[in-house]
């Protein structure tokens, strides 16, 4: 089945999976995207099937069809410098415009695009968005300090400002109370949010030199990270206060990035340290490192991740010019 795919593939032009791996019955595979050194990151799967993700280095979003191989970009403005995205049921796409300093929503079938600025002009870099469960934008501005909240029914953005200088807002999640989760990559600290009365609250890593990337939270309510600066995996539990870590399958200049929770909740990040970069488990239930593959391209860097509960598959993009996806056992 896979030749002949392949075959009919190269006979209508279509783009080709670049590498395919299973590793400890984690199967990953990549395709090149046709844009050269666009860095295409971010992806995420639409309501279609399509997974849609930004170029950031040559203002695009784009979708890859994974069962066609078929690529199509819609091009946003010049110096758009887009971050990231996220789709909603509706189909539309809603991208962080990090160098232009907004956040756009995309209509795919004109290709028509409103913007909405941040109200603040210090907070010039949107960086990450995710959708909380009445489908309002939780986003971080990393350079300008802030965590953002967009509320799509008024179509106004809330700013609040990190108390820590140069805390670096980076990754974000929702918990199952709908409260936004943040790593503060800059300093050794989370952060998160009260929904109702919009406070922000600090929280300190059991380590100084801990600086947290990416984050992800579990159906019991922890919350998760990834220590890029000492390769750990950290786990912090609200109720209880209490923080546990472990260090990495390749130590401490794992440089963990990507990050990923899936319907088991088992955690899933790339070390982004070693080349290649290398896709790895990790099991709460058992505090074990679990599986274990290279990117096949090498990665470059992996940088965010999307779990798809229906396929139940991981998707990344790789600073190797691919968009990646890995089927889990």
């Amino acid at each position: 089945m896979r030749y002949a795919f392949t075959l009919l593939a190269l006979l209508l032009g279509w783009p080709q999976p670049a590498s395919h791996q299973a590793v400890d019955d984690v199967e990953i595979t990549e395709w090149p995207v046709p844009w050269e050194n666009s860095r295409p990151r971010d992806p995420y799967v639409g309501p279609d099937g399509r997974v849609w993700f930004v170029g950031q280095r040559a203002d695009y979003a784009a979708y890859l069809d994974p069962e066609t191989g078929e690529f199509k970009r819609y091009d946003l403005e010049a110096g758009a410098g887009p971050h990231n995205l996220i789709v909603d049921d509706a189909g539309f796409v809603w991208y962080a415009g990090n160098q232009a300093a907004h956040i756009g929503k995309l209509d795919p079938r004109d290709g028509s695009i409103v913007k909405y600025p941040m109200p603040d002009p210090a907070a010039r870099d949107p960086h990450t968005l995710v959708f909380d469960q009445q489908g309002d934008i939780w986003f971080t501005v990393q350079g300008g300090n802030f965590v953002g909240k967009f509320t799509r029914a008024d179509e106004q953005v809330h700013l609040i400002p990190v108390p820590t200088p140069r805390a670096r807002p980076y990754g974000i999640v929702i918990d199952g109370q709908n409260r936004p989760w943040i790593a503060l990559f800059g300093t050794n600290k989370l952060a998160t949010v009260d929904p109702a009365t919009m406070t922000l609250e600090e929280i300190v890593l059991p380590r100084e030199e801990a600086r947290p990337r990416r984050i992800g939270v579990t159906s019991d309510g922890a919350v998760w990270y990834v220590d890029y600066a000492a390769g750990r995996l950290g786990r912090y539990d609200p109720q209880a206060k209490a923080f546990k870590e472990w260090l990495l399958p390749g130590g401490e200049d794992a440089r963990p990035y990507g990050m990923a929770v899936d319907d088991r909740d088992r955690l899933w990040f790339v070390e982004s340290g070693p080349d290649p970069n290398r896709f790895v488990g990790f099991d709460p239930a058992t505090e074990e490192f679990f599986a274990s593959a290279e990117i096949p391209s090498g990665g470059g860097t992996v940088r965010h991740m999307y779990f798809h509960a229906p396929t139940r598959t991981v998707w990344f993009g790789a600073d190797t010019n691919t968009i990646g996806r890995a089927r889990l056992p």
